[in-house]
């Protein structure tokens, strides 16, 4: 199923959504040429600041980090670079679709502290689940999944059209969409962890879970910018 848009109004333009994506998108088409020229650097770009769980707790040398830069800037940095042109546009659209009325709801600054610690909280997870992992982790996804946590407390009740491929469309309250996915990705999570295949799955699935429950318990925690009637609530 694909998300295609929400009925929740906002009351203000999403000026920190749209950096968010303009600058996402500007960093893959770097990544882009950069693959274009030398495939090679592009994997130490990766590299260097992906998450690699085995290297950010010291277990691929045997010792702690010890420079707390060099353990949480990759947390950071991860959240802005992608593996592919579907993996941005599709992080995009779900940022896109469910960011303007969180930001709207917190303010533009609120918001855009929200989103990193929501991404930091998700890469922690994915650190924690994947503790021997020697792959690097990418992607905005996490920082996304704590977005859509806030959209499931505070808008349960909008309603969000969905694409069942190949015809058919039908819309759904939030909650149900949202909860749904939450589910799912925590199901996948400990599939993969049971099965050992962590390392290979290619969706950092517990960064999810991390970073869509840190934004339900963490939502009410930021006051809201303005009093103002909201549709979607209970």
């Amino acid at each position: 199923m694909f998300p295609l848009r929400d009925d929740q109004p906002t009351f203000s333009t999403p000026f920190v959504t749209y950096f968010l994506i303009a600058l996402n998108l500007l960093i893959y088409f770097f990544e882009w040429q950069l693959q274009i020229q030398n495939r090679g650097a592009l994997n130490s770009l990766v590299a260097q600041f992906g998450i690699v769980p085995r290297v950010e707790i010291g277990l691929l040398t045997g010792t702690p980090v010890f420079s707390p830069a060099a353990a949480l800037v990759p947390i950071f940095t991860s959240m802005f670079l992608h593996g592919s042109i579907g993996h941005v546009l599709g992080n995009m659209w779900m940022l896109w679709l469910f960011g303007d009325n969180i930001e709207d709801y917190l303010g533009h600054f609120s918001y855009l502290l929200f989103y990193l610690l929501s991404g930091f909280a998700a890469g922690l997870t994915h650190i924690m689940f994947n503790a021997s992992s020697p792959v690097p982790s990418i992607g905005a996804s996490g920082a996304i999944a704590g977005v859509m946590g806030a959209y499931f407390i505070l808008y349960p009740r909008a309603r969000v059209l969905i694409w069942f491929p190949p015809i058919f469309f039908f819309h759904v309250p939030a909650w149900l969409m949202l909860g749904y996915w939450g589910v799912s990705q925590f199901l996948a999570g400990a599939a993969t962890s049971i099965a050992e295949t962590s390392q290979t799955a290619g969706i950092a699935f517990w960064a999810h879970v991390g970073g869509f429950v840190v934004g339900i318990l963490m939502i009410k925690l930021f006051p809201q910018r303005r009093n103002r009637y909201r549709y979607g609530t209970w």
